[in-house]
Order: structure tokens, then C-alpha cells, then sequence
């Protein structure tokens, strides 16, 4: 290959060469090489971030003259990547050419992509609303208070965003247990997405998600909270959890009636042993 190469290319070449070591070295397996003879590369970039995850593929065709007076020719495969954004994200990248015309800039443009996916993930965060938080009547029996808190949810980011508000909130926040449950239905997959807490309460946030299910409501986040009161109520203290959880969700509209939801047989059977609080 070193043959054919144009005598005034060999400074580009051994550039690109260096350039290419060190890329592969920061970047390990997400640099790969598609066609060396050809200087054709890519690398997966990443947000870094658990939710939401974003991804772009950046495939990088190295001309003979670059970086001394031609930029690389490039392509970026990302599926959310549409109209003004890939313009938007175009234009820097010819800046950052611009502005260090004639040295090696692959990792200014790899890191200036994965800014771009960092800021979109949090302005899609801060995009999604914060839902109405209701809070219900507290029960109370032998010092021990129940307090239910119900909120819309269509996403596992809102159900973050509830409990984050409600923790906001000092007396929820030093409650013994914040017990919750929440079913958000996906229609694309005809299944729903569901998770429950118990908080330190054995076993309460499982029996909180089965009233949910056999109430069949949906798109719905419940929390429970308890203050202990220092006497122990056994088995009585699931029945107040869904209680409290059922009433708030007959008043905000979420299941037709107390008698529909009785008649669902939400029982608790009582444990034989010692008796816990």
C-alpha cells in the first residue's frame, strides 16, 4: 500500500495512522475497523446514560489528504436522528473542521456526537410532564397511620419523577414505608409494564400490584404510606394498605365502585407464627 501512495499523502497517511492507534486505544471495542485499505472506520457512540439509552453509528471514510486540506467524509446512522437535528448536528461538525482545519479532529467530532446524545437525552427528560400527584384520606388504627397517593403514569421515567416529588414532601419522605405499585399498559405490545415496592414491608407492595391486576386498572401509580405507631397489627396492616389504595382509587375514577372492587375478594390470609407489626 505504501507504494502507490502519493509522496505529498505520506505526511497524511502516518497522520491518520497515529490518529487511528490512538482512537482504537480510547475507544476499544467501540472503534471498528470496516475496511482498512480503504480508511474506512466507524464507531458506536453512546450516551453513557442507563434511560433513555441513545445510540449513533459514526462511519468515517478518511481521504488521502486528510487532515492537511480535506475533511473526512462521514455518515451517521442513528434511527432518532431526523431533519433539523441532523442538520443542527451537520453544522458542528463542519465547525469544529473549520476551526482546526488541517489537524486530526476524528475525536472532537466523536465526543461532539456524544454531547449531542447527552443533551438530547436530558432535554427529553425534562420534556416529559411531571403528572398530578392526588393524596387520599389516612386510616388510622393503634397509632399507626395509612395515607394513599395515586398519579397517572405512561412511563417508568414519570414513575421516577412521582416518587421523587413525593419524597420532596418531609413527612412522606420519614414515613416507615412508602409502599407502591403502578401498571402502565403498552398498546403497541398488548402487555403492561408493572413493578411494586415493598419498602421494608414484606410482601405489601407484591399484594399492592395483585389489587391493581384484579382491579385491572391502568396507566396508574399507588404509594402507600405508613407511619408506625409502635403497636403491632399484624395481618390488619395489609388490609389498611389496600384499603387505602382501593378508596383512591374508586375517587379518582380508576374502578366504578367500592362494591365493584369488594367483589374482586381482596383477601388476606393470616399467618400462622408470631405476630409482626
Amino acid at each position: 500500500m505504501a507504494d502507490i501512495i502519493n509522496p505529498e499523502n505520506e505526511g497524511d497517511l502516518q497522520a491518520q495512522i497515529e490518529e487511528v492507534e490512538a482512537l482504537s486505544s480510547i475507544y476499544g471495542d467501540e472503534w471498528c475497523v470496516i475496511d482498512e485499505a480503504s480508511r474506512i472506520f466507524c464507531i458506536k457512540i453512546s450516551n453513557d446514560l442507563e434511560e433513555p439509552k441513545l445510540t449513533a453509528c459514526l462511519q468515517i471514510i478518511l481521504p488521502p489528504d486528510y487532515p492537511s486540506t480535506a475533511p473526512p467524509i462521514y455518515q451517521i446512522n442513528a434511527v432518532w436522528l431526523r431533519g433539523p437535528e441532523r442538520a443542527k448536528l451537520a453544522n458542528s461538525l463542519e465547525d469544529i473542521y473549520v476551526e482546526h482545519a488541517g489537524e486530526s479532529i476524528l475525536y472532537l467530532w466523536v465526543e461532539k456526537v456524544r454531547d449531542f446524545l447527552v443533551e438530547k437525552s436530558q432535554n427529553s427528560e425534562t420534556d416529559e410532564e411531571m403528572p398530578p400527584i392526588k393524596h387520599g384520606n389516612p386510616i388510622t388504627d393503634r397509632r399507626s397511620t395509612f395515607q394513599p397517593h395515586l398519579a397517572p403514569v405512561v412511563t417508568p421515567r414519570q414513575v421516577k419523577m412521582v416518587l421523587e416529588k413525593l419524597y420532596e414532601n418531609k413527612k412522606i419522605a420519614s414515613a416507615t414505608h412508602n409502599i407502591y405499585a403502578y401498571r402502565i399498559y403498552c398498546e403497541d405490545k398488548h402487555s403492561f409494564l408493572q413493578d411494586c415496592e415493598d419498602d421494608g414491608e414484606t410482601a405489601a407492595g407484591g399484594r399492592l400490584l395483585h389489587l391493581l391486576q384484579i382491579l385491572d386498572v391502568r396507566n396508574v401509580m399507588v404509594v402507600v404510606s405508613r407511619w408506625f405507631g409502635g403497636i403491632l397489627l399484624g395481618p390488619d396492616r395489609f388490609k389498611h394498605i389496600n384499603n387505602c389504595a382501593r378508596n383512591i382509587l374508586v375517587e379518582e375514577g380508576y374502578t366504578a365502585s367500592m362494591d365493584d372492587a369488594t367483589k374482586s375478594g381482596v383477601k388476606t390470609k393470616r399467618p400462622k407464627g408470631k405476630k409482626t407489626k
